[in-house]
């Protein structure tokens, strides 16, 4: 049986640094008004108790993917042997109907190349044997990529506060909670 990757956030470890948005941007030479992944800090009290938490996400690499759906066009494409969505913008007439339909907001339009974007998980890096470049650059180990398939769904979910209804489009990506009530801050 194929792999199903996704990516797992440990939402305890990130510590909003921005490591992961900005070499991904630097990686790909996004221009500045873009970024396939996003840091945002979470209400505070997300988690039954205060917590000052982070919120590392960019495409969900859905197993039904509504950019796939709403593409006119056939740029999207979900690979069979890992489940990653790559977005073919030699094929994208930047009709922005993927960005539309996407409940989590990821393709983004980009203004230069009259196109969209969006993360592909690093494909490429993956099919050399090496980890996506916000996995690399991640001080604190707070992005993995795992099979998707094969986590216990007592330790990693794939909701948290802030994310679309994940029946809509079932995103592989899980996140790691912080225990409320405890310091989640590790010194390593």
């Amino acid at each position: 049986m194929p792999k199903k990757l996704g990516f797992l956030i440990n939402i305890e470890r990130c510590i909003g640094c921005h490591a992961c948005e900005v070499s991904c941007k630097s990686f790909y030479q996004l221009e500045p008004t873009m970024s396939r992944r996003k840091i945002t800090e979470l209400p505070e009290d997300s988690f039954g108790a205060p917590v000052r938490a982070f919120l590392s996400t960019s495409c969900n690499h859905c197993e039904d993917p509504a950019c796939k759906k709403a593409c006119p066009v056939g740029a999207y494409t979900k690979r069979d042997e890992d489940g990653i969505v790559i977005h073919d913008q030699d094929l994208c007439i930047g009709c922005q109907m993927c960005g539309k339909a996407c409940p989590y907001g990821v393709p983004q339009y980009n203004p230069v190349l009259k196109k969209m974007d969006k993360c592909s998980m690093c494909y490429q890096l993956l099919d050399q044997g090496e980890d996506p470049i916000c996995v690399q650059k991640c001080p604190l180990d707070a992005i993995q990529i795992v099979d998707y398939k094969e986590i216990d769904p007592s330790e990693a979910v794939n909701v948290v506060p802030t994310f679309a209804d994940p029946s809509i489009t079932n995103p592989t990506t899980r996140f790691i909670l912080p225990e409320p009530g405890r310091q989640h801050r590790r010194v390593l």
